[in-house]
Parts: C-alpha cells; sequence; structure tokens
C-alpha cells in the first residue's frame, strides 16, 4: 500500500521544524575538568595578572592556578545566571572565563550562542573564528559558523564551505550532513539537500543514532506538503531505519524512532511488533501505546490491526503487553459503535476488550493503571459492579496504600450498592492520600464521596461533601450543585436553596438533561406537577440515553395528574433499562392492580 498524504504531511512538517532550527551542541561536559585544581597549600596571589606581566618563576604554579580557580567559578556562576535566564549577565561571565582560555571550545560555542540570540551576529562570529584557530580539528565552531551565515546573514556559500569543514573533520557524525541540508533548504536547493543526505547514507558508521537521524531527515525532505512519497523514497527510507534497528535491537528509544516512523508512513505491520517491544523494554510508555492505537484510527486499519495482534498473541501469548494492546483496539472500536448508538455491538466489543486486558493482568499484574482502567471499563461501559469490587480489591492486595487504587474500589462499592463499606474506604482512601502528600482529594473526589453519602442516608455529612466540592472548584461545580439541590428536592427540604443550587447548575449547562430533571423534580415536590410534567418531558427529550431515573419520574408525575396507563408505560420503560429496581417493579405491580392487570412487571419497553 502507498503511504497516504496526510500522515505523512502531519509528521513531515514536525520533522521540518527540527531540520529548520538551530542544532548547536552545547551539553558536553566542559574542558576546564582536564586542568588540576590548585593544591590546598597554595596561597592566593595578591597581584592583579593585568599588571604583572611576568610573575616570579617561583609562582607560576600558584598563578596559574588562580586564573584557572577563578575561571571556574566564573563558569558556574554563568551557567546559574543563563538557567535563571541572565543571559547579558551570563555573557559577561562566559566572556571572563573565555579571556583564560581562549581554545575552550564548548565555552565558544555557548558564547557564540548568547551573543546571537542578542542579534550580535559579528562578535559571535569572531569567537568562533577564534575557536577554529585554537581547536582547528574541532567540527564544532564550523557547524555554528556555518548556521549563522545562513540563518542570519543569508550568505550561502560561507554557509556551504563551513559545513563541508564540518562534515571533513568529522564524517562519521550526522551533525555537519544535517547542518549542509540545512544550509541547503535555506537557500531553496531541495535536490542538493536529498544528495548530501545520500552522501551521509554511505558513511560507514556502527553509531544507530546516526542512522535514526538520518530517516528523520530523510522523510522531512520528501513527505512534501501535497505530495505522496514515491515508493523508491520509502523504501530507501526503511533501508536507513532497518539498519538502525540491526544495530540496536534493544534500544528503546531507536526502536521508538523507528515505529513512529513506520507507523507514519502507514506500514503498521512493521510498526506493531517495534511498538510491543518498546512497551516490554518500558511498560509505562503510555506514548507508544497511544501512538500504536491512534495510528490504527487514522489509518482507518483497525480490523486489521486487530488481525495482527491476534496473530501476534498465537504466535507469543505470553505477552501481555499484546493482550493489553489489543484491548485498547477494541475499545476504540466499542467507542466508535457507542457514539454510532450500535449500543448492543459496542457492549460486546467492550466485552472483548474487558476480556483482552484481564489477560494482560494475568501475565503481568505489576502495572496498578491496568487495574484501574479494567475497573473503569466495568464501571462505566459494562455496568459490572461486581467484578469491578473484586478486581479492585485484588489490586488493593497487590498495591496497599495506593490512595488511586482505595478511591476507585470506594466508588465501585457504591456502585454495587455496599454504601456503607463504600463509605468507610472513601476515609481510608482520604488517610491514605494525606499520608503520602497525594493529590487525589480533589473536587471530583469529594464529589464522589458525597455522592455515596448520599446514598448512605448521610445527608447531612453529603451535604457537606458537596459543599467542599464546590468550594475546591467553582468554577467546574455545576454538578456538585445539581447533586446538592437535587438531594434536597427529594428530601422536600431547603426546596429554596435547592431551587437556587439547581439553576446554578442550569446556567453552566442549560441543555443537561439531567439538571432539568432535577428542576422537574423540585417541581414535583413542590406539587407543580403540569410544570413539572413539561420539564420532565424535555429532560427526556434532550439527554443522549434514556435514563431510568427520569423515566420514573415522569411516571411518578402522570399518577398524580390522573394518567394511570402513561404512569404504567414510563414505569415499564424504566425498569427495562434497570431490572435490578425492586421499587419500580412494586409500582408496575400496584399500577397492573389498579387497572385490572394482575400479570407480572414487563421487562420489555411499550411501544
Amino acid at each position: 500500500m502507498t503511504p497516504g498524504k496526510g500522515m505523512l504531511y502531519r509528521i513531515g512538517g514536525l520533522l521540518t521544524g527540527l531540520l529548520l532550527s538551530a542544532h548547536p551542541t552545547f551539553a558536553r561536559s566542559s574542558e576546564f575538568a582536564r586542568t588540576p585544581t590548585p593544591h590546598p597549600s597554595a596561597t592566593p596571589a595578591a597581584q592583579d595578572d593585568s599588571v604583572v606581566i611576568h610573575p616570579p618563576k617561583d609562582l607560576v604554579l600558584q598563578y596559574r592556578g588562580e586564573r584557572k580557580a577563578q575561571a571556574l567559578a566564573s563558569y558556574v556562576e554563568a551557567l546559574d545566571l543563563q538557567e535563571d535566564g541572565e543571559s547579558e549577565k551570563a555573557l559577561a561571565a562566559f566572556e571572563k572565563v573565555l579571556n583564560v582560555d581562549p581554545g575552550e571550545v564548548d565555552l565558544a560555542t555557548r558564547v557564540a550562542f548568547l551573543l546571537t540570540a542578542q542579534g550580535d551576529y559579528p562578535r559571535a562570529i569572531d569567537i568562533l573564528k577564534d575557536a577554529v584557530k585554537a581547536q582547528p580539528n574541532d567540527s564544532e565552531p564550523y557547524l555554528q559558523l556555518a548556521y549563522i551565515y545562513a540563518k542570519y546573514l543569508k550568505k550561502t556559500e560561507p554557509a556551504i564551505r563551513y559545513a563541508r569543514q564540518a562534515i571533513a573533520l568529522a564524517p562519521i557524525e550526522i551533525d555537519g550532513y544535517q547542518r549542509l541540508c540545512e544550509v541547503q533548504l535555506i537557500s531553496g536547493d531541495h535536490k542538493a539537500a536529498l544528495l548530501t543526505l545520500d552522501q551521509a547514507a554511505q558513511v560507514q558508521t556502527n553509531d544507530p543514532s546516526f542512522w535514526t537521524r538520518l530517516g528523520k531527515l530523510y522523510l522531512a525532505l520528501i513527505a512534501q506538503p501535497k505530495t505522496t512519497p514515491k515508493p523508491e523514497e520509502i523504501a530507501k527510507v526503511n533501508q536507513v531505519f532497518r539498519k538502525a534497528l540491526g544495530l540496536a535491537p534493544g534500544d528503546a528509544a531507536v526502536l521508538k524512532d523507528a515505529a513512529d516512523y513506520f507507523a507514519a508512513s502507514q506500514q503498521m505491520k512493521e510498526a506493531i511488533p517495534l511498538y510491543l517491544r518498546v512497551l516490554e523494554l518500558q511498560p509505562n510508555d503510555s506514548s507508544s501505546r497511544e501512538k500504536l492505537a491512534t495510528g490504527f484510527l487514522l489509518t482507518n486499519q483497525r480490523d486489521k490491526a486487530i488481525q495482527m495482534l491476534q496473530e501476534i498473541i498465537q504466535q507469543h501469548p505470553e505477552q501481555g503487553q499484546t493482550y493489553q494492546l489489543l484491548g485498547k483496539v477494541l475499545e476504540d472500536e466499542a467507542e466508535a459503535l457507542s457514539k454510532a448508538k450500535r449500543t448492543a455491538e459496542a457492549k460486546t466489543e467492550f466485552s472483548k476488550a474487558a476480556a483482552n486486558y484481564e489477560q494482560s493482568l494475568l501475565i503481568d499484574s505489576n502495572q496498578p493503571a491496568n487495574y484501574l482502567h479494567l475497573a473503569e471499563l466495568y464501571l462505566t461501559r459494562l455496568r459490572e459492579d461486581d467484578r469491578a469490587v473484586k478486581l479492585l480489591q485484588d489490586a488493593r492486595r497487590h498495591f496497599p496504600g495506593s490512595p488511586e487504587v482505595t478511591y476507585l474500589l470506594a466508588v465501585a462499592l457504591r456502585e454495587a450498592k455496599q454504601v456503607q463499606p463504600a463509605v468507610t474506604t472513601f476515609e481510608e482512601a482520604l488517610r491514605e492520600t494525606e499520608a503520602q502528600g497525594g493529590e487525589i482529594a480533589n473536587a471530583r473526589f469529594y464529589f464522589e464521596y458525597g455522592a455515596t453519602a448520599e446514598r448512605a442516608g448521610l445527608y447531612e455529612k453529603a451535604a457537606e461533601l458537596f459543599k467542599k466540592s464546590i468550594q475546591l472548584d467553582q468554577a467546574n461545580a455545576a454538578e456538585a450543585y445539581n447533586y446538592l439541590g437535587f438531594m434536597w428536592a427529594d428530601q422536600g427540604t431547603n426546596l429554596d436553596e435547592a431551587e437556587s443550587y439547581i439553576k446554578k447548575a442550569l446556567e453552566a449547562d442549560p441543555d443537561n438533561g439531567a439538571y432539568l430533571d432535577s428542576l422537574g423534580w423540585l417541581d414535583y415536590k413542590r406539587g407543580h406537577y403540569d410544570e413539572a410534567l413539561a420539564q420532565l418531558l424535555n429532560a427526556a427529550k434532550v439527554l443522549k440515553a434514556d435514563d431510568p431515573t427520569v423515566f420514573d419520574h415522569i411516571a411518578d408525575t402522570y399518577e398524580k395528574l390522573n394518567e394511570l396507563p402513561r404512569a404504567l408505560d414510563y414505569w415499564q420503560r424504566a425498569f427495562a433499562l434497570d431490572q435490578t429496581d425492586a421499587r419500580i417493579a412494586d409500582k408496575i405491580k400496584q399500577a397492573k392492580a389498579k387497572l385490572g392487570e394482575n400479570a407480572p412487571p414487563d421487562s420489555s419497553p411499550t411501544k
């Protein structure tokens, strides 16, 4: 399959930015490490070296040692100043050091970089040329000279000359080829830049980073806007990355670079095993996992990806990461089906995803995040609350004292209708996060805790917790405002304050069906049944999915309006959505008795 334009254009844009950025190397350690420090017995000289030109022979070592020590102190000071953003003061301190040792190449390039940033190109060039004279075999000053001449002075000829000199001095390092390529691109000579990379491809080196950087440079050149790379161009880049992989098959950085390239060029069969290997070496590398999943979605190869992962599982059933990745792809498929309102199919795919996550945990139970993700899938998508509880209890045994695990266990216990243990577990999560200085005790934590306290009948405690949630994040407190207002409305207490809170929630989200239901239920509690029915029907209309609570409220309101057949209809709809609700089943039974129908509750929604 030939690579698509869109993917390569995005990747190419990123790499072109890299290609056209400055690349002076300042990371090497200071040459001052070569100079012995003064002997502790030496006494600092009192003379000013600008006056004493020829110190006495017996003071020569002492005098030079002091100069080196002072230079080193200035160097450390300059580094601190540069880190603090004091570039002008840092520059002055660096220049003090340079006066002591003008041949210090690393320092010269650093000073030149600061001068370039200030627009003082002539001084930067002078310092770099002095460094060239002092160290004619070091390529670094040539690289920076080439960049300054090309980027700022727009003088291509000297820039190319300096870049070629850097290549001649270090022919097996990629920096010179990259700089020459940059200069040629700045001057608009795309063909010459490609020939430079072809020259680099002939180098004999066993450095894998040379080949990964060369591959990225090639990709930046061939992935141009509104063009599709030719098959022979892709084959050339493939060869470069495969050479890097052959030299470093166990290097995560090399594997990731190669995987990113193959994914970007839509060669997913090549990319998947590489990402899997990265995840074996770095299990917590979420970016690789996300890149793989995103690659499947962007290239619209989800079915093919599932098939390939299943084949890998057949060949290597012991690799837990493969099950994890397959679970992710299946979960993405389920999310897409859910958005398309293909609910039954979505649930099937969510179940398949969960099964793969479970298998991954059987092989590798050392990642708490995997437990948390699977538990959330049980809770939010599959509504298998008891399984979530069991899983999180197991996770808590593996990771005792983890507030994240304890927090989610508390939520799971609540959803499984074990509200009293849930309240206790929330308190344990709070103690754990306080003991560890964690950050889970945020507005969301107190909201979830408040919801749990409300279900446990601890209404005053629930109100305190909801207010704490609002206090911590008032800008995003609509859900807490609504829950507290609904709780009071449902109890028939603090109705005026409840109305105020619900309306604050609606101010933030006027079309939220849950908030409209709360307002309708408040009208119901006040005995305003006509107004309540209008609000509740509107709430059911704007909700993205049918909700048993809203249907139950509508049914209760119809009953108050003496329209029992319609009430029965909505109770049956509610029961179809939640057949564990004995309270609704009892309402259906009583309604049928009043209507002369003694049949058991119908679990199917009426049309």
